[in-house]
């Protein structure tokens, strides 16, 4: 008994929870006796015969849709932008113009002017190895040389004198005999020479441990120099910005080092195929570093920006979607009318997109997700003045 007890109490709570939400049904008040509710009394007004009701009103399924309504919406005109494209990536550079500099001859060192970061010119004494044997060498020749000469010189004499001494094969022999001593006179020379190590360019040198009294051998490295005038910086370009690569095309460098100062640059040469791995082609740019802040061996960000033709712009809140794809709402007189749209390019909340709308055509930024074809629009301002 109290289990029924609890549900009658319950189904008379939902009852009257339901007549203050929704009346007394007409039939229910009949049996009672008593008069309908305020609910039943304004049925008549909203039924079929009311303007609010299925029949009647352009509000209900009856009335004519879209007429003697209209939407308001934000309109604007169809603008025509070039959009930037950028390519952002990482590389690294080394001196467009550098030298290792090594020992063609083996010997002591007994000179030498290796301070790093030091600026020379070509040409300049880096080393000096001990030379005492090739200047003694040099002497040898030079002696072979000049004695060489001045038997040419008195078989020239006595021959133009008419002599018998000398035949025209012992002048002859005496020539070639000059002729092999002063070629070993440069030899002497060339090896005197070797001797001495200089700067093969200008630029800067590099750390070297090479000091005074070490031995050195043949092929030793004695220290790099860098023309860090001009880098070579080189990166990678991905296939989708291949259309970017062209010589010549300006590239904008930053470093963590100097932050804020972009350095500019040029491409000068990419890689005529992509690598089968990364899908992406080697690309070289040289780096204008005349003021010298940049060092071989740094990292560099790279940007690359091109604008292309102008292109129709809308908002991406004007883009509405169906099964055909992306479309734009056009409104004239009015009236609106659905354009189909192909989206190139985004960047934040702007698209740029092909299109056959013209330029200056009034476009819905605002409220296009609520229209449908030959809707009537209104701006909030046009609104605001037809109610005044």
């Amino acid at each position: 008994m109290k289990k029924i007890s609890v549900a009658l109490l319950s189904l008379v709570v939902l009852a009257g929870a339901y007549a203050i939400a929704f009346g007394v049904p007409a039939q229910v008040a009949q049996l009672w006796g008593g008069a309908p509710s305020e609910q039943t009394d304004a049925a008549p007004r909203g039924g079929a015969g009311g303007p609010g009701g299925p029949g009647g009103g352009p509000g209900g399924p009856g009335g004519p849709r879209g007429q003697g309504r209209t939407t308001t919406v934000v309109l604007a005109p169809l603008e025509a932008r070039a959009y930037t494209q950028e390519l952002r990536t990482v590389g690294s550079a080394v001196s467009l113009r550098r030298a290792e500099v090594v020992a063609t001859e083996a010997g002591e060192v007994v000179e030498a002017a290796l301070q790093a970061n030091k600026l020379v010119e070509k040409g300049d004494v880096l080393l000096r190895l001990d030379d005492r044997s090739e200047r003694l060498a040099l002497e040898i020749a030079e002696a072979n040389r000049d004695q060489a000469q001045a038997t040419v010189t008195r078989y020239q004499g006595l021959h133009q004198n008419g002599s018998a001494v000398v035949t025209d094969v012992a002048l002859s022999e005496a020539l070639v005999e000059l002729r092999l001593a002063e070629a070993n006179v440069g030899l002497a020379e060339v090896a005197l020479e070797n001797r001495t190590v200089v700067a093969p360019i200008s630029g800067r040198l590099g750390l070297s441990d090479v000091q005074v009294g070490d031995q050195l051998s043949t092929g030793d490295t004695i220290v790099t120099v860098d023309d860090t005038t001009t880098l070579l910086a080189t990166f990678e370009m991905p296939e989708r910005s291949i259309g970017l690569l062209s010589e010549g095309k300006p590239v904008l460098v930053t470093t963590p080092t100097y932050t804020g100062r972009v350095f500019e640059g040029t491409i000068t040469a990419f890689d005529s195929r992509l690598d089968s791995v990364t899908r992406s082609a080697t690309v070289q740019a040289e780096i204008d570093n005349a003021e010298g802040l940049l060092l071989s061996g740094m990292t560099f960000a790279i940007r690359m920006n091109e604008d292309t033709d102008p292109l129709p712009m809308v908002p991406s809140t004007a883009i509405t979607w169906d099964r055909s794809g992306a479309g734009i709402w056009v409104a004239d007189e009015g009236q609106t009318a659905r354009v189909p749209v192909t989206i190139r390019y985004r960047d934040g909340d702007q698209v740029w997109l092909e299109t056959e709308a013209p330029v200056g055509a009034q476009i819905v930024t605002e409220g296009a997700a609520k229209l449908r074809e030959g809707a009537q629009v209104t701006t909030a301002d046009a609104a605001r003045g037809s109610g005044a």
